[in-house]
């Protein structure tokens, strides 16, 4: 049975949660990360050096990077509709789960960290400013894509993709799909 080495509000755990969720993969969780067992022991950092949640493994082999793991997710357990065969449709959902670990997320952590978890070292106002601006920016790119596709991220049905990016679009709010509840 899958593992999944993580605490199920982090955000990148929990898009393996939807993952599995979509894919209707079972697994065991445990929770690793702040607040549950540290990540910078020995023991996690055998699977992560990173000391960064989430890790699965699955049989013998160990995987980070949350990324990573929803596209071995879905070749593995997968279908085809949320990670395509086809080249070139598959790089179409690559482009924006990219888009989503690197320009998106850059966009929106100096606000989040400000905003929702209040960290002293994020309370510069031009800086607060400056990253709201670039989310909006970035939420603009989103819309247009959405409207050009009719409800989708990569295309015309749903895919791996819209699983990243809904989660940063809905930061804050918690997945509750059954998989996750039974876990």
């Amino acid at each position: 049975m899958l593992r999944i080495l993580g605490r199920a509000s982090s955000i990148n755990v929990r898009k393996v949660l939807w993952a599995c969720a979509e894919i209707d993969v079972p697994f065991e969780r445990e929770d690793w990360g702040a607040g549950f067992k540290p990540t910078d022991v020995p023991e996690f950092l055998a699977l992560n050096p990173n000391a960064m949640v989430p890790v699965i493994q699955d049989g013998d082999f160990t995987l980070w990077e949350s990324n990573a793991i929803i596209r071995y997710l879905a070749l593995c357990y997968g279908e085809a509709a949320l990670y395509p065969i086809d080249a070139r449709a598959r790089a179409g959902v690559d482009q924006w789960i990219d888009w989503q670990a690197s320009d998106l997320n850059r966009s929106w952590i100096y606000p989040f960290m400000s905003l929702a978890r209040h960290s002293p070292s994020h309370q510069d106002s031009q800086a607060l400013a400056a990253g709201c601006v670039e989310w909006a920016r970035h939420m603009q790119i989103l819309n247009r894509q959405l409207e050009a596709t009719g409800a989708y991220v990569a295309g015309n049905e749903f895919s791996l993709a819209d699983i990243p990016i809904g989660l940063s679009v809905n930061r804050k709010r918690p997945v509750n799909t059954p998989t996750e509840l039974q876990h």
